[in-house]
């Protein structure tokens, strides 16, 4: 539960890019750590969006492919459970701005990463910081 501890839900990677509510420098060796769980989800929401715009990832199964590659995760599990979760089919096109997608897609997504149900009142409130 490295996620919880660090308000990083999705356990997102050290990077050059820096997020709002970031703590700088992040104590922990290879994650990120956010001020609250709400910035932590408002990260993990925004990153999803930019794999839609940027990269061409639209749909359940292409987001997971990038955020949890088969090099480092059981990719294939982790899609059926977001999709179990989310009752969202593997192929979904995700809307990017209907914010019950896309907390229903975080919240799934966290508890995936961190074995735990999200709180929805986190994840809204990362939406609310978009």
């Amino acid at each position: 539960m490295r996620g919880l501890r660090n308000n990083n839900p999705g356990n997102i990677r050290k990077s050059k890019t820096e997020w709002q509510g970031e703590i700088i420098p992040s104590t922990d060796s290879a994650f990120k750590q956010f001020k609250s769980m709400a910035y932590g989800y408002r990260a993990m929401i925004k990153l999803l969006q930019n794999y839609s715009r940027l990269n061409n990832c639209r749909t359940i199964r292409t987001m997971i492919s990038r955020w949890a590659p088969p090099s480092e995760n059981d990719t294939q599990s982790y899609i059926a459970t977001v999709r179990t979760l989310t009752g969202m089919g593997a192929d979904h096109v995700v809307d990017i701005n209907d914010k019950d997608t896309m907390c229903r897609l975080a919240a799934a997504m966290s508890q995936v990463e961190n074995g735990k149900r999200a709180v929805m009142a986190d994840v809204e409130a990362g939406w609310d910081l978009l």
